[in-house]
């Protein structure tokens, strides 16, 4: 039997939650994991209205569903951040405030701890995200980095994020930070950093997703064995590099989709991701936790592409043998 397939609902929120829940239970889907957007699972309503973690309940229970964590990305992402306008669009309006960069900064920090809250009252352990970074823009050294502003960046991150751990610790939930580009860990180095700054505290872990490793070059079977007790959650999303010389990996400044991108993510299944290697990976290691299908693909309509995605899970997740193979082999 393989592991639970949920849907992570972000790329949904334009859809009210019973709408997405009636679909995803056709789909044959066995939970969802809630955004902390659109109205999939919102903080302050969780906390303020006794009524609203049963009506959420309601709706997932009314169709087969089940929950293992809710995520918060978009708030998570203001922690550290440089903050400017491209983060109005995506924080809620109480979060951003007058926009002043400080205040949002401490704002969110305050919703990442009222998530914790909320989770736990909902009744889920685990809560994914991002961190936000205020050193990603030195990503290339030229003008030459001062390397010491680096290492402050990763003290800044310790700074605003273990009071927001102390919270998750409170409330016996766990942090999963997505390893991606613009966030404070976004590769094996980087991640090391990330950990070891915030004192390898068990409450903050990771949620992995190897679409971000892809394009890359990276191993995500080894990513996975080299932070085994961290890996809290997964993500399930692929990404197809199309470098053909006149394509760069760095993006060029062009929208997902564009065709001159030199890569982009695609459905799972449909992209550079080794996915059978990632499983046994997790085998090893014992995760038997969801996976959590991220769907984002550009050129394929959604409604056929989250099938399609869980059929591709369902063949290809396995789980672990129990027996060596040649057990049959050996006399009684």
């Amino acid at each position: 039997m393989g592991r639970p397939v949920t849907l992570f609902t972000g790329q949904w929120a334009d859809l009210p939650l019973e709408q997405l829940a009636e679909k995803v239970s056709k789909w044959g889907f066995d939970g969802l994991e809630l955004a902390c957007w659109g109205d999939h699972f919102e903080v302050q309503k969780a906390l303020s209205d006794p009524s609203y973690v049963e009506s959420r309940w309601k709706i997932l229970n009314k169709y087969g569903l089940k929950c293992y964590a809710v995520s918060n990305h978009l708030v998570g992402q203001a922690v550290c951040d440089s903050i400017d306008a491209r983060h109005k669009a995506i924080l809620p309006a109480h979060v951003w405030g007058d926009g002043e960069p400080e205040g949002v900064r401490r704002r969110a920090a305050q919703e990442m701890m009222d998530t914790a809250r909320a989770a736990a009252k909902f009744g889920v352990s685990i809560v994914n995200g991002f961190t936000g970074s205020s050193i990603w823009h030195l990503l290339y050294s030229f003008p030459p980095n001062d390397f010491s502003i680096v290492e402050k960046g990763y003290q800044d991150f310790a700074d605003r994020w273990n009071p927001i751990m102390d919270v998750f610790k409170q409330e016996g939930v766990r942090f999963g930070l997505e390893v991606h580009p613009t966030e404070i860990a976004y590769d094996f180095v980087t991640t090391r950093k990330a950990l070891d700054a915030i004192g390898n505290r068990p409450e903050f872990g990771l949620n992995f997703d190897p679409s971000h490793f892809a394009h890359q070059f990276l191993d995500s079977a080894a990513f996975v064995q080299e932070f085994a007790n961290r890996i809290y959650h997964v993500h399930v999303k692929d990404s197809k590099k199309m470098l053909d010389g006149r394509k760069s990996i760095l993006g060029s400044h062009l929208n997902f989709g564009a065709a001159q991108r030199g890569w982009d993510f695609v459905s799972p299944g449909h992209g550079d991701v080794d996915f059978e290697a990632l499983f046994r990976a997790l085998n090893r290691i014992g995760y038997q936790g969801p996976l959590s299908i991220e769907w984002e693909d550009s050129g394929m309509d959604r409604d056929w592409g989250a099938p399609d995605a869980l059929a591709f899970v369902r063949r290809t997740d396995f789980a672990p043998s129990s027996v060596a193979f040649d057990a049959a082999f050996q006399k009684a």
